[in-house]
Order: C-alpha cells, then sequence, then structure tokens
C-alpha cells in the first residue's frame, strides 16, 4: 500500500475541514462573539497540511482496494482529529476528551453530546458543530463514491449488505453522476429546510444550523431543549417532513423527483420504513395516552416527532422521553436499532437489512414445511442471493453483539444499566440521546472518560457500517506499506 497515495486523498477532508472553519471564523467577526482566533488557527493548521499532501504528493489515477479502504477510514479519523481543535481552542467545558467526543458525534451525525448548557457556547462555534454534522452526512457518501471506480472489491467492504436494486444500480454508474445526484438531493433538502423553517419563524441561524442537523439526521440543535424551545407545532411538522425525507433512500428520491414515483411507493423497503414508523407512533400514542393522562391530540404530536426522530437516527426532542412508560421506551430502542433506509444519512443497522432478513426467515419456515422446496427470497420481485441473505444476518449478529460488549464495558465502568445500554444503541446507531440519565434532556458530560472513548469508538464503528474500520485494524491491511 502506497501511503502517499493515501494522504493525498485524506488532505481533501482536511481542506473541506478548513473551508467550514474559516466560514465559521468570517461568521465569529459578524457576531462579534469571541471565537475568532480559534475557529480561524483551527481552519489554518488544517488548510497547511491538507495543502502540503496536495502540492507535495504526485496524483495517480489508481487506487488499490487496501488504498481505497484505509483513505475513507483516516479520512474519517482525520477529519474528526482535526475538528477538535475549535473546541480545544475555544476551552470552557472542552478538554481533549470531551472535545474528541463531541467531534466524533458531530462528524459520525450521532448527536450525543457532553455539552450541559449549549446555549453558552459562542453562535459561530455552534455553526461549526452544525457544519461537522453536515460534513458527516453529505462527506462519507461523496467521498466512498467518487472513489468506488476505483476500488472494485471495497464496494463490498463498505456498502456489503445493500439489497436495494436501486442502490446497487448506484455503485456502477459513473461516479460524477452518482455525486451529483447524492449531492443535489441533499443540497435541495437542505435548502427546502431551511426556507420553510424560516417562514414558520425560526430565525437564519437557526434554521441554516437546525436544517444541518435535520438533513444528515445529525440532532444537534442550538437550545438546550432541542427543537421544544420553540413551542411550534409548525416547526415540528417541517422538521417531522425533512427528517421522514431524510431517512429514504436518496436514489429513490431523485427518482420521486424525476418523475419515477413508482420506484419510491413501490420500494418494499419504502413501504416497511412508513409502515413501521406509523404503526410506533400509534402504539406509543395509545400508550402514552393512557398512561400519562394525555390528550389524544398531545400524545400523537409527542409521539410522531420523537419517534420519526429516534427512527431516522435525527436525535431532536421534544419531551423528556426518559419518563415515558417502559413499553413506548422499548419502541424507541427498537427504533434506535433499526432506523432509516441504507442510502440515506441515517445510522442503524438499517431498514433494509431487516427486510431481508425478515423475508429470509419467513422464507426458512416455508422450506421447513416444504424440504423439497425451491423457494427464493425475493424483495421487489428480485431474488436475493443466499450469500447475501447470509451477510445481512451476519451482520445484524455482530451488531447486536458489538452493543451488549459495549453496554457490559460501560456497566463495568459505573454507569447504570438503563443509561448504559440506551447509550451504547444511541452511539452505534448514530441516534444521539439515549434514556434515563444520557435521554433527551440529559448528556453524556458524566460518562467516565474511558466510558466516552469507548462511545466514540462505537459511534464510528456504526459510521463505518463495522467491517470497514475492523479491516482497516488488522495487520494485513498494513501488510507491505511503503513510503513512497
Amino acid at each position: 500500500m502506497r501511503i502517499h497515495v493515501v494522504l493525498r486523498y485524506v488532505s481533501l477532508a482536511l481542506l473541506l475541514n478548513a473551508f467550514f472553519m474559516f466560514l465559521s471564523a468570517g461568521l465569529s467577526l459578524i457576531f462579534h462573539d469571541g471565537a475568532f482566533l480559534p475557529l480561524f488557527y483551527s481552519g489554518l493548521v488544517s488548510a497547511l497540511i491538507g495543502v502540503f499532501s496536495l502540492i507535495f504528493v504526485p496524483s495517480t489515477d489508481h487506487i488499490t482496494n487496501k488504498e481505497g479502504l484505509s483513505i475513507v477510514v483516516l479520512s474519517w479519523l482525520a477529519a474528526c482529529l482535526f475538528g477538535v481543535m475549535p473546541y480545544i481552542l475555544w476551552g470552557g467545558p472542552f478538554d481533549f476528551t470531551n472535545a474528541w467526543f463531541e467531534s466524533v458525534s458531530g462528524y459520525t451525525t450521532t448527536g450525543s453530546t457532553i455539552l450541559i448548557d449549549i446555549e453558552v457556547l459562542p453562535r459561530s462555534l455552534l455553526f461549526w458543530r452544525a457544519s461537522t454534522h453536515w460534513i458527516g452526512g453529505i462527506g462519507i457518501i461523496i467521498f466512498v463514491l467518487s472513489i468506488l471506480p476505483f476500488i472494485g472489491i471495497a464496494e463490498i467492504v463498505l456498502f456489503k449488505t445493500e439489497v436495494s436494486a436501486v442502490v446497487q444500480q448506484n455503485f456502477h454508474v459513473r461516479a460524477r453522476r452518482a455525486i451529483q445526484i447524492l449531492a443535489g438531493v441533499y443540497l435541495g433538502l437542505t435548502a427546502l429546510e431551511t426556507l420553510a423553517l424560516l417562514f414558520c419563524g425560526m430565525s437564519l441561524f437557526d434554521a441554516v444550523t437546525h436544517s444541518f442537523a435535520t438533513i444528515a439526521t445529525g440532532g444537534f440543535s442550538t437550545r438546550n431543549a432541542s427543537i421544544a424551545h420553540y413551542h411550534s407545532a409548525p416547526i415540528e411538522m417541517v422538521v417531522m417532513v425533512f427528517m421522514l425525507l431524510s431517512g429514504i433512500n436518496f436514489v429513490l428520491l431523485f427518482a420521486a423527483i424525476s418523475g419515477k414515483v413508482k420506484n419510491l411507493f413501490g420500494a418494499t423497503v419504502v413501504r416497511y420504513y412508513v409502515f413501521s414508523l406509523l404503526l410506533g407512533v400509534l402504539l406509543v400514542t395509545f400508550n402514552l395516552a393512557l398512561s400519562q393522562d394525555k390528550t389524544f391530540v398531545d400524545a400523537l404530536r409527542l409521539a410522531s416527532f420523537n419517534i420519526l426522530s429516534v427512527g431516522t437516527s435525527t436525535g431532536f426532542a421534544t419531551t423528556d422521553t426518559s419518563v415515558w412508560p417502559a413499553f413506548s421506551q422499548l419502541i424507541l430502542i427498537f427504533f434506535a436499532l433499526q432506523c432509516a433506509c441504507s442510502g440515506s444519512t441515517s445510522g442503524g443497522i438499517k431498514v433494509d437489512r431487516i427486510v431481508v432478513v425478515l423475508k429470509a426467515f419467513i422464507n426458512q419456515i416455508r422450506l421447513v414445511m416444504h424440504p423439497n422446496a425451491i423457494i427464493p427470497i425475493r424483495v421487489d420481485g428480485k431474488p436475493v442471493k443466499e450469500e447475501t441473505a447470509l451477510k445481512n444476518v451476519l451482520y445484524v449478529m455482530v451488531y447486536l453483539i458489538i452493543v451488549f460488549f459495549t453496554s457490559l464495558l460501560l456497566a463495568a465502568l459505573g454507569v447504570d444499566l438503563l443509561s448504559a445500554f440506551s447509550g451504547v444503541v444511541a452511539a452505534m446507531g448514530n441516534v444521539g440521546p439515549g434514556l434515563s440519565s444520557v435521554g433527551s434532556v440529559g448528556n453524556f458530560a458524566h460518562i467516565p472518560v474511558l466510558g466516552k472513548w469507548i462511545l466514540t469508538a462505537v459511534m464510528l464503528l456504526g459510521r463505518l457500517e463495522i467491517y470497514a474500520l475492523f479491516i482497516f485494524i488488522t495487520p494485513a491491511q498494513w501488510k507491505g506499506t511503503i513510503a513512497y
């Protein structure tokens, strides 16, 4: 593996960081909020190191499988590491561990925070914080797809068990076309939500930062009470619509915009995604109405927003879900594990995998009843290979095993059971808030230092789809590495 080729591409992630740091520094001059120097110095360091690699490392059109995987993983790690600088230079509650936690949570679009009082941060630093969501939400999709035509098998490593036919076709189109589709949808959704929130009465600053967080399904808010701060049903409706859209495969959204609406509503994955959310909302609504003496309308409003928020891995909140009945909390846990569709900015196991696993289970029952029959697994009328179904089942098993053992580690550090388990589920699914002390009105400030590092590792595992990070750290990945 040619380390200089890897570094050249990783430098692009640093330059992207630098651009948003300088943009945030410019806002600091406008707001006069005192965060200019931390943001400017951070941007300068990121830009100098990024430009250095581009100038002194020759370009190449050929990238091997190992190099492609290393580029993607190192780009995430480098972005998170350099994203720490604005927080540390500003100070306040940010020692290195807290700054690393906030940075990783931002880039992976998790949305968990160590901040007890978000509103004391300068607005320019809050903009930078929101920008890490937006970079992370679009960055991994655009960056990986731009490399795919050169790295072949790395497609399996990074997107191993995607089963949607439309998604698979997207992997075979030219990189430039794929980038245009995904970037167009991403930018379009961000712009539309910003305008809609402005119309509902949000300030321009809040509208932009909350749109960044929504479309990236991240959840960082500029307010301590998240969306509940605004006490506005129209704002909640707008955010819900765009959370729902952001959880759908972007290629299907593009097809619908292009007039192929059947591709969207005819997809089994999308139908399951919408139906499962609707069912979850109804169950929680009745549970809240019956157990907490709420009117049906109030219960429906709370259930709709918070189920959609967790079910798309966004992580905004309008109430303290930690005081919900156990029945409703378990439904939240389910959606925090499942989340939305592949090909979107959502985290979690993904709806696509759940659909294949369910179909594989039903198919197995049929085979037990009719052992001599040949019954293929089908999604949208197209057969799914047994190998693909097995990969989905294995991924779900590995995912749940990681959740269990990391929850065990947090519990060993003294974190209470519900906080440990729900915190890990939220970190692995890039959801944000958990339950109990790390719930929607809580934070992760009290988690032990080692626990925060464990959670950030889990965030990266979830965002990089497990295998990529594990392969990256194996000795075989680095065997034969050369400098030039």
